[in-house]
């Protein structure tokens, strides 16, 4: 941090918040609330003077809560500016009658309380999202008494502890008796891999940070006995499994299950533990004088204000997803924004590094160009044919749409920022929109090729490029079988299928249509197959209305990795194509031809 605060083209701004991104890649407006600091950090020296006479005190956030800070502060050793920081909520103001002490020790004059905030607006043209993640909070799980028992602690209030510059001076003390313990438990998987209680996946670094703490609390008390007690050992970097090993050779114990309740003994306020062996199959019972919440990590409390500003895609944990696992791992959906560190996925500091390098290096390699390359199939607007509806504008996830109503300015695409996902083409009332590469004249003419001949016997499948079309690739290599009738039109997504393609099959003599795309949360285009859904349900009861079983159009979402899902979705298909009777299909086609008449 040191060095990034000296470094002189870069420029840190701390105290300070985004409230709005907008704009594409190359050209991202950014704005920035800046807080008042309430202290000119270039002219403080952090000599700590104004601390001594300030008499509001309050728990010390970076501790833990464990020790103590006053309402100026410097928020933790080696913060970047080194200069002390007033909490406008905590202290009693300047007005000498309440106090102003702090401002008459400081011999310099660096403390302004008439400092305000203010907006600071920014051109840069990509970005890097590192908001990091948060650590689950333990007081939902009453079964191991956190709240109730002193001697229960979390991992992190551990981590203050035993570090040197911590309130202890890194010694351990039991809370409730100011000793030593003789004995601590390490309870991991605390908020992670449970479906009730915090999250439903690994956290990733619990494991190998208990073992590290078992191996400093053995350099410090060897005599002390530790135990862990674990779901499984996540040792999977380069050398934790060394650490694990010489973890177990310094005596200690890892007990694969559990506590199922903790009880504390009121006089000694030693505290027990029962816990399900699953290795011996037994319950047992375990006494130690502190125990050690491992905790699990979540994301932020703000990450969806963050997902909102930037159009980012998130996973069903809440994590922000990647534009492709392999091929684009730290790049987000929308062009020119990156991710870094535990915004992705819960890491450790290895990986966050790499990752920050990874990033760095992909917006590099954008910015020195000076311009960039788009792909071909973006959309764009018959200004003749727009009637200023604003539907696009809606639709598309990724604000690449702009129109002003007021002046009767017609719907412009920024190609730059559109991805060619056809949301805007499938929704357009007018057909004003056209996607290059996928028409409507090309997907029309593949319907009219693929059911010109024994249309009854064919089963009309969209499929999205990313996920439901990749699924059947996966099938085929992967030698699953599926029905032969089975005739694929690809698009980009699921949202490019217009409700007009899906009646034209109808009337071509399709027996069943299926629309298949990604997950919802795993789409390539942030929302898109939402349109997909909601354009699907009005088809649904427009069918119905006009007398045509609505099971003959189906809807399934299909990932890359599902080709088995694939191959059983086609054998449905086919099965429910053999319920489909000659005198139905023609019925359908002469029903919407005399709604084509009518119009």
């Amino acid at each position: 941090m040191m060095d990034v605060g000296r470094h002189p083209r870069v420029k840190v701004l701390t105290l300070s918040e985004v409230t709005s991104v907008k704009g594409y890649v190359g050209n991202f407006d950014v704005t920035v609330h800046k807080k008042a600091r309430l202290v000119d950090e270039n002219e403080c020296t952090a000599c700590g003077i104004c601390t001594e006479d300030c008499p509001v005190v309050m728990p010390d956030e970076f501790n833990m809560g464990l020790s103590s800070r006053k309402a100026i502060y410097i928020p933790f050793p080696q913060a970047v500016p080194s200069a002390y920081v007033i909490n406008p909520e905590e202290c009693l103001g300047s007005d000498p009658i309440i106090c102003g002490k702090c401002m008459k020790a400081c011999e310099k004059g660096c403390i302004d309380f008439d400092m305000k905030d203010r907006e600071i607006e920014l051109k840069v043209g990509t970005v890097i999202v590192a908001t990091g993640m948060d650590v689950y909070d333990p007081q939902e799980m009453d079964e191991y008494g956190y709240t109730r028992y002193e001697n229960v602690i979390t991992s992190m209030e551990f981590e203050r502890l035993i570090n040197a510059g911590g309130p202890t001076k890194g010694e351990i003390i039991r809370f409730t008796d100011r000793r030593a313990p003789r004995s601590i438990a390490f309870i991991q998987c605390v908020g992670s891999r449970s479906s009730k209680k915090g999250g439903p996946y690994c956290s990733n670094i619990c494991c190998m940070n208990t073992v590290k703490d078992t191996l400093m609390l053995k350099e410090h008390y060897p005599e002390m006995d530790v135990k862990v007690f674990y779901i499984d050992i996540m040792a999977f970097g380069k050398g934790f499994e060394d650490l694990f090993r010489r973890s177990k050779g310094e005596g200690v114990r890892y007990i694969r299950g559990l506590p199922g309740q903790i009880r504390e003994d009121p006089d000694t306020k030693n505290l027990v533990l029962t816990v399900e062996n699953t290795a011996t199959n037994e319950l047992e019972k375990h006494d130690a004088e502190m125990v050690v919440l491992s905790l699990g990590v979540k994301p932020r409390e703000d990450a969806k204000g963050t997902q909102e500003m930037l159009t980012l895609q998130t996973t069903s944990d809440g994590f922000y997803l990647e534009a492709h696992p392999k091929l684009q791992p730290v790049d987000s959906a929308t062009k020119g924004i990156f991710f870094a560190g535990c915004a992705e996925s819960p890491k450790d500091i290895k990986d966050s590094v790499t990752q920050a390098s990874a990033s760095s290096a992909r917006a590099m390699r954008l910015m020195n160009s000076g311009e960039i390359t788009i792909e071909a199939i973006t959309a764009i607007v018959n200004e003749k044919k727009c009637k200023v509806c604003g539907i696009c504008v809606k639709v598309c996830p990724y604000n690449a749409i702009t129109l002003d109503k007021d002046n009767k300015i017609p719907a412009h695409v920024n190609e730059a920022a559109c991805s060619g996902c056809g949301t805007c083409a499938a929704e357009c009332p007018t057909d004003a929109i056209t996607m290059r590469h996928f028409t409507d004249i090309q997907i029309e003419s593949q319907i009219d090729s693929i059911l010109e001949e024994d249309p009854a016997d064919k089963i009309l499948t969209f499929a999205c490029n990313w996920c439901s079309y990749a699924g059947a690739d996966f099938a085929g290599v992967s030698r699953l079988q599926y029905p032969p009738q089975v005739r694929l039109i690809r698009t980009m997504c699921s949202g490019r299928v217009d409700k007009k393609f899906i009646w034209r099959a109808f009337e071509k003599g399709a027996p069943v249509v299926l629309v298949s795309g990604c997950h919802f949360g795993d789409c390539h285009y942030i929302d898109a197959n939402h349109w997909t859904q909601k354009r699907i349900e009005k088809i649904w009861k427009r069918m119905k209305k006009l007398g045509i079983r609505k099971e003959r159009l189906q809807l399934e979402w299909i990932s890359a990795a599902e080709g088995v899902r694939f191959s059983g979705v086609m054998k449905k298909m086919a099965e429910l194509k053999a319920t489909v009777t000659s005198e139905e299909i023609e019925d359908t086609r002469r029903l919407l031809e005399k709604q084509k008449r009518g119009k």
